[in-house]
């Protein structure tokens, strides 16, 4: 048992008197904690001495009063502690926020994602894996969009914009926030200007040599999809003189990647939202391969089974689809609807064609995936051969102890 009683510090790092609540964990619940996870779910907790208020630091034990990390507590939330620092000595103070976000800001500078620092973008901060649980930070130029899916981190808030502020030449911080976070972690915010200027409604990202036009306020996420920059360059190598089929296009990435990058003869995209078709189809004019790709609003299961009626065939098909498990309990459904999706897409797809399939839902596991493309290939016959195996790119880092945050999957797949 230890014997130490860690106290509270204030932001300046001074020490007070007063013991920190603890939280004490129920018989056989401490291994994924020691093992460095850092959500401690109600259901692991035994009980607590203290008055821990929402956002205040708190000390995790065993049953036994075994000392195993410092994290902050929030009573509304299902994640009542999201732990921060392993080290029974280190306070949650200011000095170790911005040391985490130095930290964070150090891999960006180093994979080069910080370069053409005007017209670039790049994930500053991904939350769990930069060991700031609940807090992301995506950069367009100099505009900073920033996301709490924590309560107790979102009192940090001032500190992040005084970190960014003498970090970077920031025009405007903008706070967003994602749908079922307020009411999960009892947060009571909304989208708003948090310091400079709001952001511009047209803002122009250059990746992999393209650009996009794009809205950081009112586009899905925070206006684009940072991730899949490298798979997108990857898919396309597979692509040239391809006619594509493209479904959830979004605003046309691997659209152009393909025309610009792979050499493709064409592409035909498609996405529910008519605001997407329109942007799409901008980025492609303003890429001058508006000739080249065709995008059209439609919801892909129905688009698909249209084409397959059609008669419709295609060099190469890429499925990039919305998250569709948000919970433990909707995996199989979910599995049920990737299956759909795919089934479909190989009715469409010539023989010895190309297979780019997508999921961005961190429950569906990357062997899930793999048995569900095996489960196409059983109901289909028809033989799928995985060619890469992608997820996230440098911005996006995972942490292993953490396998929640590996959430993106990329199956480049030849199909005979």
């Amino acid at each position: 048992m230890s014997d130490s009683s860690p106290s509270v510090s204030d932001a300046n790092g001074d020490t007070d008197t007063q013991p920190l609540p603890r939280v004490l964990l129920k018989p056989r619940r401490a291994l994924p904690f020691f093992g460095r996870h850092p959500w401690v779910f109600a259901g692991a907790i035994s009980r607590m001495e203290g008055n821990p208020q929402p956002g205040d630091e708190v000390i995790l034990q065993t049953e036994r009063g075994e000392f195993i990390a410092r994290g902050l507590f929030n009573p509304h939330s299902n994640i009542r502690v999201r732990l921060y620092s392993w080290n029974e000595d280190q306070p949650l103070d200011d000095a170790l926020w911005t040391e985490r976000l130095s930290q964070a800001v150090a891999l960006r500078e180093a994979t080069g994602l910080l370069d053409n620092f005007e017209t670039s973008g790049c994930r500053l901060v991904f939350s769990e894996a930069d060991q700031l649980s609940g807090l992301t930070i995506d950069r367009y130029g100099a505009w900073f969009l920033v996301q709490f899916s924590s309560l107790a981190l979102s009192r940090k808030q001032d500190l992040v914009i005084r970190f960014l502020k003498d970090r970077f030449p920031c025009k405007g911080i903008w706070l967003r926030t994602e749908k079922g976070i307020r009411e999960a972690e009892g947060l009571e915010i909304s989208d708003q200007l948090l310091d400079g200027e709001t952001p511009p409604p047209h803002f122009f990202l250059e990746e992999n040599g393209i650009r996009y036009g794009m809205n950081m306020v009112t586009g899905q996420k925070t206006g684009f999809y940072l991730d899949q920059r490298d798979n997108r360059l990857a898919a396309a190598r597979y692509l040239k003189n391809h006619r594509v089929l493209e479904m959830h296009c979004y605003t046309g990435a691997f659209a152009l990647n393909a025309v610009i990058n792979g050499q493709a003869q064409s592409v035909q995209a498609y996405d529910a939202s008519q605001a997407a078709i329109e942007q799409a189809t901008a980025n492609a004019e303003l890429n001058g391969v508006g000739n080249r790709i065709r995008f059209q609003a439609g919801k892909a299961y129905a688009v698909l089974e249209q084409l397959n009626e059609q008669g419709e065939q295609f060099d190469s098909v890429i499925l990039d689809p919305p998250k569709m498990a948000r919970h433990r309990s909707g995996v199989k459904q979910a599995l049920k609807g990737y299956f759909s999706l795919n089934r479909l897409a190989l009715e469409v797809l010539k023989p010895g064609g190309i297979l780019v399939t997508c999921s961005c839902s961190g429950l569906v596991t990357q062997q899930d995936f793999q048995q569900m493309l095996a489960s196409v290939a059983q109901h289909t016959g028809r033989h799928i051969q995985v060619l890469e195996e992608r997820g996230q790119p440098a911005d996006h880092p995972v942490s292993p102890s953490c396998p929640e945050n590996h959430y993106l999957k990329c199956f480049i797949c030849r199909v005979l």
